[in-house]
């Protein structure tokens, strides 16, 4: 399994994926500049990413947790995620992101 995830330079990176696994996780474990400074607890907005158009109806629908730290993002789109809360499975085999900004206290 592997995502595609564009960085802030716009470079496309290809990583092998583990099913189960945070997408924050991930990128983070391949050295990407993704700051995700709570770890996965959905207490802040550091892991902020735009998924590809194409991928948007495959994930799972954002809790209301989700929603709420969103809110202190930097250039939230449509297509914005927190990517702690994206657990990679057979069915995001392939998924494409792009690198978000980060927060507002950056």
């Amino acid at each position: 399994m592997e995502i595609h995830v564009t960085d802030m330079d716009g470079k496309t990176h290809t990583l092998e994926a583990l099913e189960g696994w945070r997408l924050m996780e991930i990128i983070k474990d391949y050295g990407l500049p993704i700051k995700a400074e709570c770890g996965g607890a959905c207490c802040c907005a550091t892991c902020h990413v735009y998924v590809d158009e194409a991928w948007q109806d495959k994930l799972f629908d954002m809790l209301d947790e989700e929603e709420d730290m969103l809110d202190e993002a930097i250039d939230v789109r449509d297509n914005s995620r927190l990517s702690c809360q994206i657990i990679m499975s057979e069915e995001l085999d392939g998924l494409k992101v792009t690198l978000g900004g980060g927060t507002e206290v950056d």
